[in-house]
């Protein structure tokens, strides 16, 4: 049973469907697949879903697993389907709706549903079918069967518990997914940007036509506020990638997002730096030297990587004043301090048990 998990924006994982396929360029290292095709494989819920690393487009359920949420005392953020997409083209929608019941049966955990799958996830939450799927399957899962319909049925929807995001891993991305996400009916909605493999700017989605981060609007001449919008977004993620074939992340990418964050005063978590950070101290690791090794770095422009060593006046010498420089280290070396300290902000709606938990 998940009830743990080393996963730093959550407190446990709920895996009720494995298996999954390769979508965008943010799956290119996926480590669901890889441990799926892996120390996993022979196990009866994973084995036969990946090859060499990959998801092979082949979806188990694991209708066995649907009662743990009951099993946990304790309210806690439950990570949902963390080894696979639960709007997964093959997982049927009455499906979808028993693990939706369970979610409305155990109002003391925040249920996180991530997805890349943004156009079912908000066709569905939208689909005045899905309700009274939910309410009939709360019906059935409950020993107050009735009373838990009725609940379902009659009461808050959407669900308060339940947060939705989607995975963003650069520009392109998040003007695909996020204005899904932001129509799909939610209490919360969140991104993970990771892998963060490009600047994302959270203001100007689809070429500046959507701004879902809203904030105060100031005066340019004396900084006073004459207009104000709240954000739609209510939580941001952001982290490099780790294990074999990681690629670097720009210092600046996950800056950007933090500041936007800030300055909206939305939620902002960064999980990690993956196998890539800055070599230098200023990030807040004065562990980190100069650069010994160079086999070990890599120049990232604002456009992605250029595998390479750095040389003294590299940045004037070709042009790339923008860039910096990344050096490999293990995940647990490189860290998550980002210039100088850890982002561990929290969305403020979620019950008071669980977000007391941090």
């Amino acid at each position: 049973m998940a009830d743990k998990t080393s996963i730093e924006w959550t407190d446990a994982s709920w895996p009720v469907v494995t298996g999954c396929d390769h979508i965008s360029a943010g799956c290119d290292n996926c480590y669901a697949a890889k441990l799926t095709g892996g120390r996993l494989k022979h196990l009866p819920a994973y084995e036969g879903l990946a090859e060499k690393g990959r998801f092979n487009g082949k979806v188990r359920l694991l209708p066995d697993r649907l009662n743990w949420p009951f099993k946990w005392r304790k309210g806690r953020k439950i990570f949902v389907s963390d080894m696979a997409d639960l709007f997964h083209k093959d997982v049927p929608d009455g499906y979808i709706a028993r693990v939706f019941a369970v979610m409305a049966a155990t109002p003391r955990h925040s249920f996180q549903v991530l997805t890349k799958r943004h156009g079912r996830m908000r066709s569905l939450l939208s689909s005045p079918e899905f309700r009274p799927e939910v309410a009939y399957w709360a019906g059935q899962t409950c020993e107050n069967g009735d009373a838990m319909h009725d609940s379902v049925m009659f009461g808050a929807w959407p669900l308060a518990n339940v947060w939705a995001g989607v995975s963003v891993e650069d520009q392109k991305w998040a003007d695909i997914r996020i204005p899904a996400l932001l129509e799909t009916p939610a209490a919360v909605r969140f991104i993970s940007a990771e892998p963060l493999l490009g600047p994302v700017d959270l203001r100007n989605l689809r070429g500046g036509r959507i701004d879902c981060l809203g904030g105060d609007v100031k005066d340019p001449s004396d900084g006073a506020v004459y207009s104000s919008t709240p954000s739609v977004l209510d939580w941001v993620i952001a982290g490099g990638e780790s294990g074999p074939g990681a690629r670097p992340m720009h210092l600046d990418w996950p800056r950007g997002l933090r500041d936007q964050c800030q300055q909206a005063g939305v939620a902002y978590l960064f999980k990690q730096w993956g196998a890539w950070c800055p070599p230098h101290p200023d990030h807040g690791q004065s562990v980190f030297g100069h650069v010994t090794n160079e086999d070990a770095c890599q120049v990232v422009t604002k456009a992605g990587a250029l595998r390479g060593r750095p040389w003294p006046g590299w940045g004037i010498q070709d042009g790339t004043r923008d860039a910096c420089v990344m050096r490999r280290y293990p995940k647990g070396k490189a860290g998550r301090l980002l210039d100088g300290r850890t982002w561990d902000e929290f969305p403020a709606a979620m019950p008071q048990e669980v977000a007391s938990r941090g």
